[in-house]
């Protein structure tokens, strides 16, 4: 018989990170522990990396969700129909139930990648701040020799903005640097195609929700005429029916698309976006949404095994002071699992006891 077992830990930023919800200094998460009663010392360990103010299960009862499961733990196939509206925990349970079926190693997608001999390539992922501040981080990632460079806008001055993205181009062109921006839905209607003409004279690889999640045809339209590729992101959260995708997805025709497991569907649901956008020639990437390390090799180990060769967004294993030690190295802009590196979980196995 599988136990199920559910353990709230709060992860802490080394330094407070300025998203387009605000700064933050912490992050909540749920670790999950599934086993054989009749094995205890082998169990698997998933992220049930729950975003506040941004997932589509930050909802009341979702506590009460974790509770039925902690008593029964149906079936992959019946866990993806149960929790299709609850995309982080179903996330966490896909990692936790295969790594248990892999042995309990935090082996989630055996790989080349898992295996230590090849690595993925993602982008540096610059934070919200004041122009001085980005443009110290921008520096800093050049320098470790990321040729992928990721600005969120909309916080500060789009004029300041537009000056950080200038430097960079003044010194590197679009072959050394790729730029991607996300501006978290931060334009209005009226000037997005304005500030997208902008922006294209800077060549400029592509642009995450332009305008808020929810307004379609406006997307739609953006995309249609936009000098600039469109990546839909929060567009994509709350949409777990597969109708409802293929819709969107045909209605909208974005250039690319971006998929976080832990919001868009889990493992499953992200790939059922996959099939649906290589169906209309949509492009797509992966990146992390905050997690711990538990949830971040998960994602990239999923990654490894999709063959798709674009940078992706997963550069988030050295944000917290209390992460879980891991087999996740970064080495300039390449993420690898380094085998001879072992998983350091004593604190939480103390605390999943």
């Amino acid at each position: 018989m599988l136990k199920t077992q559910f353990t709230p830990y709060n992860l802490i930023f080394k330094r407070p990170s300025g998203t387009s919800r605000g700064v933050l200094t912490t992050k909540e998460t749920r670790f999950v522990k599934v086993w054989h009663d009749h094995s205890p010392e082998i169990f698997g360990l998933g992220e049930c990396a729950i975003f506040r103010g941004l997932g589509c299960d930050d909802r009341p009862d979702y506590e009460e969700m974790l509770q039925s499961l902690t008593h029964h733990l149906p079936s992959i196939d019946e866990l993806r129909v149960r929790l299709r509206d609850f995309p982080s925990i179903l996330f966490g349970l896909e990692t936790a139930l295969a790594d248990l079926e892999n042995g309990g190693k935090r082996i989630i997608f055996p790989s080349s990648f898992s295996e230590g001999k090849q690595s993925i390539r993602i982008n540096g992922l610059i934070w919200m701040g004041t122009k001085a501040e980005m443009r110290v981080q921008i520096i800093e990632k050049i320098e470790k020799g990321f040729s992928c460079i990721k600005l969120k806008i909309g916080a500060i001055d789009f004029e300041a903005e537009m000056d950080l993205l200038q430097a960079i181009r003044n010194e590197f062109d679009a072959k050394t640097i790729e730029l991607r921006v996300d501006a978290n839905g931060a334009f209005s209607t009226n000037d997005a195609m304005a500030k997208l003409e902008r922006l294209a004279k800077l060549d400029i690889h592509s642009i995450e929700q332009p305008i808020k999640a929810g307004q379609w045809h406006e997307m739609a339209r953006l995309c249609a005429e936009t000098p600039i590729p469109i990546t839909l992101d929060e567009e994509l959260i709350g949409v777990n029916i597969s109708s409802i995708k293929k819709e969107l997805l045909e209605t909208i025709k974005p250039q690319y698309i971006i998929l976080k497991p832990s919001l868009h569907g889990g493992f499953a649901g992200s790939e059922e976006w996959i099939s649906l956008a290589n169906q209309i020639k949509i492009g797509w990437w992966a990146t992390s949404a905050l997690e711990s390390n538990i949830g971040l090799n998960a994602i990239a180990q999923w990654c490894s095994i999709q063959q798709n060769n674009m940078p992706q967004g997963l550069g988030t294993g050295q944000l917290y002071t209390n992460n879980i030690d891991s087999p996740l190295t970064l080495e300039g802009e390449n993420l690898f699992y380094m085998t001879e590196k072992r998983w350091d979980i004593d604190l939480l196995e103390h605390r999943l006891h």
